[in-house]
C-alpha cells in the first residue's frame, strides 16, 4: 500500500501508474519505495520502505548470508490479530533480509 505525498490518501495502482483516489497526483508505478520479502497467496507484502531502515533498532544476530553480527529489526504483524507478530531482520552490511520463526 502507498499513499499519496500531496494529500496522504491511499494510491491505487492503474496500469504503470499509481494514482490518487482522492487527489489524482500520479507517479510511476516502478517507483515504489517499499521492498517485498514475501509472497502470501499472490500478494506482495510491504514489509518497510527503503529510506526509513537506518533509522530502525539494532541487535546481534549473525546474519545467515555474509556472517556479519549486527542487524536491523522491525516487528510486522502478519497474520491474524490474535497471533503474534514476526520479527524481520536486515542486515547491516550487506541487506540481506530475513524473518524470525518461531
Amino acid at each position: 500500500m502507498e499513499f499519496c505525498p500531496k494529500c496522504k490518501s491511499i494510491m491505487i495502482y492503474q496500469g504503470d501508474k499509481a494514482v490518487c483516489r482522492k487527489c489524482g497526483f500520479e507517479k510511476d508505478a516502478g517507483e515504489k519505495e517499499f521492498i517485498t520479502v514475501s509472497k502470501r497467496n499472490k500478494e506482495e507484502i510491504p514489509v518497510i520502505e527503503e529510506e526509513n531502515v537506518k533509522t530502525l533498532p539494532t541487535t546481534n544476530v549473525i546474519c545467515p548470508a555474509c556472517g556479519n553480527r549486527e542487524a536491523y529489526w522491525w516487528l510486522r504483524q502478519l497474520r491474524a490479530a490474535d497471533e503474534s507478530e514476526v520479527r524481520f531482520f536486515r542486515c547491516t552490511k550487506c541487506g540481506k533480509t530475513w524473518r524470525e520463526y518461531d
